[in-house]
């Protein structure tokens, strides 16, 4: 079964690439990246995941590694947040279903254009 994430950025800042930060991440829970696109502000990641892998705890890994190292190879990120925490403490975590994995694929792909 594949699954789709959306992430939202931290007050709706410009969103850095993660893609390869989530595949490295990702390897240590059983899952792989099929499609990451993004908009100006948030983050969309296709993905499939072992069945017995815990989302929500690779998910809450993959946001704090990933907002460590953001904050430290992009400096000026940290003077725009007002607490520490790059991301949203939310998420929002879609299984894809018998929706044709095209037609999710491609939603994921025309992210960002107009």
């Amino acid at each position: 079964m594949n699954d789709h994430l959306v992430l939202v950025i931290k007050y709706r800042r410009k969103v850095i690439n993660q893609a390869q930060m989530f595949q490295n991440i990702g390897e240590k829970y059983n899952t792989t990246l099929l499609e990451w696109n993004h908009d100006y502000d948030h983050v969309h990641a296709l993905f499939k995941a072992h069945s017995k892998t815990g989302l929500s705890k690779f998910i809450n890994a993959y946001k704090s590694a990933s907002s460590r190292i953001i904050k430290k190879e992009f400096p000026p990120v940290r003077k725009q947040l007002w607490k520490v925490n790059f991301g949203s403490r939310s998420f929002c975590l879609i299984t894809t279903g018998s929706a044709p994995i095209h037609v999710v694929k491609q939603y994921i792909e025309n992210q960002g254009k107009k």
